[in-house]
């Protein structure tokens, strides 16, 4: 019986890379492969998607990234929450990509430098409410008098 040989790809050949981001209520999961700098998040580019601020912070990990993010494309799917918690969750995604898909130690300590969030999710979340009280919040009473 003879083996046929498998077509390796090159090792300068990248695979996409699957990276997740979360941020309150919103998570992000998008992919990361080899191109030309293009950004599309739930199929819109990053050129029209959102508010000029959240803009602004998506673009952040692009700008520390410089020539690296270049050399990517992004297809980020977000969903869940708010502008601001889905635009912190995008931002994610692109950091946690771009050292991944380099494997750049030097990259990843600038990130975290820079802002933290960059890298690590921020896993605090609301408090449950509890029961027989107002519907304002977790531990909130009703306010009663004194005299």
């Amino acid at each position: 019986m003879v083996k046929k040989k498998e077509a390796k790809p090159k090792k300068s050949e990248k695979k996409a890379i699957v990276v997740t981001g979360k941020r309150k209520e919103s998570v992000a999961r998008g992919v990361v492969k080899p191109g030309k700098g293009k950004i599309r998040i739930n199929s819109t580019p990053l050129e029209i998607w959102g508010t000029e601020l959240m803009r602004m912070r998506v673009m952040e990990p692009l700008l520390l990234a410089d020539d690296l993010a270049k050399k990517v494309d992004f297809d980020i799917r977000v969903d869940g929450g708010g502008t601001t918690g889905q635009a912190d969750a995008v931002r994610q995604v692109i950091a946690k990509g771009l050292v991944e898909f380099f494997g750049s130690e030097e990259l990843k300590q600038k990130f975290l430098a820079y802002d933290r969030n960059l890298l690590v999710p921020d896993v605090r979340r609301c408090e449950p409410h509890k029961p027989s009280r107002s519907r304002k919040g977790a531990r909130r009473h009703k306010q009663r008098s004194k005299r």
